[in-house]
């Protein structure tokens, strides 16, 4: 479980918006492809990585065991 300090360094650097490309999703049951892109939704109070992938599919990222990157800004 991640502390408060953790989750709000998550909202502030993905605010809602925030452009991702999933490098890789570590869900053995129906995960994202790599190299999806996707928007921000929302950051919940668990850090759970609300999104919406262009593909359609809604699922949230896990920071601790996906990998991901911001597209552009940065």
């Amino acid at each position: 479980m991640m502390n408060a300090e953790r989750v709000a360094r998550l909202k502030a650097d993905y605010p809602a918006g925030t452009r991702i490309r999933l490098i890789h999703m570590d869900d053995p049951y129906a995960p994202v492809s790599d190299g999806t892109t996707g928007t921000v939704i929302a950051v919940d109070d668990a850090g759970n990585i609300h999104m919406k992938w262009d593909n359609g599919r809604s699922l949230a990222i896990c920071p601790e065991v996906d990998s991901f990157a911001k597209i552009g800004g940065e």
